[in-house]
C-alpha cells in the first residue's frame, strides 16, 4: 500500500504549516513501511497547498531515505515535457531508484486557471497530449537525438506512470506497457470499465511484462466507526465548495458537523463516499478486501484528507498496523 497526500491546508492555519505537515506524514509512513508517497498538482484551491509537485517533492526526498516518492501526478498539458524531463530527471540524478512520475492529462484546476497555466485557448485541449508524452519519454530516452538535450533528464528516466479517472489513459497507458493508476477516490463509477480497457490493450514493453494496477481510494481510518465519520466532514465539505464554486481551506470536523446540508448536497456527499474506506480497522478491512476483490489490484494508495495532521497519521498507523496484515488479493 502507497500513500497519497495532497497537503491540505486546514482553516486557520497555512500553506507553510501544510507542507511541513505532509512532510512529518512522509516520514511517518515511511517508517510504517507504506511503498510509495506521492503528492498531487492542483491549482487555484485553497484547501491544497500541492502546486509545485517537483519542488515539494526535492524536499520530501531531503526529509526520507527509502520510501518511494513521486507525483500523483504531473499534468502534462500544464507544462512543457522539457521542464518535465528536467525537473524529474533532476530528482532521479539526485535520489536514483525512489521517483515516480506519475503523469495526466487533466488541468487538475478550473478552466480559468488552465488558461493562465497553458496561455492560449489551444492549450486548453488535451488531443496532444500522446504527443507531448512522446516527446516527455525521448527526453529521458535519447532514442530520436536532436538538438536539445535534457540535463538532467537523458539518462536518469524516473518510473513512469499514467493517471486516470476514464478510459484514455487507461487505454493509452496499456498499449504503451506502462503502469496504470486509477482515481478511484474521485471517479469511482469508471473504476472496472477503466481497469478492463488497461488489461486489455496491454502490450508488454520494456518497463513490465504485464499489467501493474493502482487504485487510489480515500481511506479514513480512526478507533471507531462514529470518530471516522465525524473526521470525514470536513474533506466531504470541501470537495461540496469546490464542486460549486467556492473553494476554501478545510473547516474543522465541528464546523464541518453543524453545516445545513441541504437533500441534494447530502446525496451529492453520500454518493462521493460510494466505494471508499471510512471506519474503524475492521470496517476499513472490510471495504478495501472487496474493493482489491472488485479490481484485482496490485497495489491500492490510500489519501486521507482530514482536519488534523495527527488524525492523518493515526489513519495511516492504525492501517499499517491493524487492516494491512489481513488483505489479500486473489491471484
Amino acid at each position: 500500500m502507497s500513500v497519497l497526500d495532497l497537503a491540505p491546508v486546514a482553516k486557520g492555519t497555512t500553506a507553510g504549516a501544510a507542507l511541513q505537515a505532509t512532510t512529518e506524514l512522509a516520514r511517518r509512513t515511511e517508517e510504517l513501511g507504506y511503498r510509495r508517497f506521492w503528492v498531487a498538482e492542483h491549482h487555484n484551491m485553497p484547501a491544497i497547498a500541492s502546486s509545485a509537485p517537483a519542488v515539494l517533492l526535492a524536499h520530501l526526498a531531503a526529509n526520507t531515505s527509502t520510501i518511494r516518492l513521486g507525483s500523483g501526478g504531473v499534468m502534462l498539458p500544464n507544462h512543457a515535457p522539457l521542464v518535465v524531463a528536467e525537473q524529474f530527471g533532476t530528482l532521479e540524478a539526485l535520489h536514483p531508484g525512489r521517483i515516480d512520475l506519475g503523469i495526466g492529462r487533466a488541468p487538475g484546476t478550473d478552466q480559468v486557471t488552465a488558461l493562465a497555466l497553458r496561455r492560449t485557448m489551444e492549450g486548453l485541449s488535451a488531443e496532444g497530449f500522446p504527443r507531448e508524452l512522446a516527446d516527455l519519454m525521448n527526453y529521458f530516452s535519447g532514442e530520436r537525438p536532436g538538438q536539445i538535450i535534457a540535463t538532467p533528464g537523458q539518462g536518469e528516466q524516473p518510473a513512469v506512470w499514467l493517471l486516470g479517472s476514464s478510459g484514455f489513459s487507461a487505454q493509452l497507458a496499456g498499449l504503451l506497457g506502462l503502469p496504470f493508476s486509477f482515481a478511484h477516490h474521485f471517479s469511482s463509477a469508471n473504476t472496472l470499465p477503466a481497469l478492463a480497457l488497461y488489461r486489455q490493450n496491454f502490450r508488454p514493453s520494456q518497463w513490465l511484462d504485464k499489467p501493474y494496477a493502482m487504485v487510489a481510494v480515500n481511506a479514513v481510518c480512526a478507533e471507531t466507526d462514529e470518530r471516522a465519520e465525524w473526521l470525514t466532514g470536513p474533506s466531504a465539505l470541501s470537495f461540496l465548495k469546490l464542486r460549486s464554486g467556492r473553494p476554501e481551506p478545510l473547516s474543522t470536523p465541528d464546523e464541518a458537523a453543524a453545516y445545513p446540508y441541504t437533500e441534494i448536497e447530502r446525496e451529492f456527499v453520500l454518493q462521493r463516499r460510494d466505494g471508499q474506506a471510512m471506519g474503524s480497522p475492521e470496517t476499513v478491512r472490510r471495504q478495501l478486501t472487496d474493493l482489491l476483490e472488485r479490481t484485482g489490484a496490485d497495489e491500492l494508495m490510500l489519501t486521507t484528507l482530514v482536519y488534523d495532521v495527527q488524525d492523518r497519521v493515526r489513519s495511516y498507523e492504525l492501517i499499517a498496523e491493524q487492516v494491512a496484515g489481513g488483505l489479500r488479493r486473489d491471484a
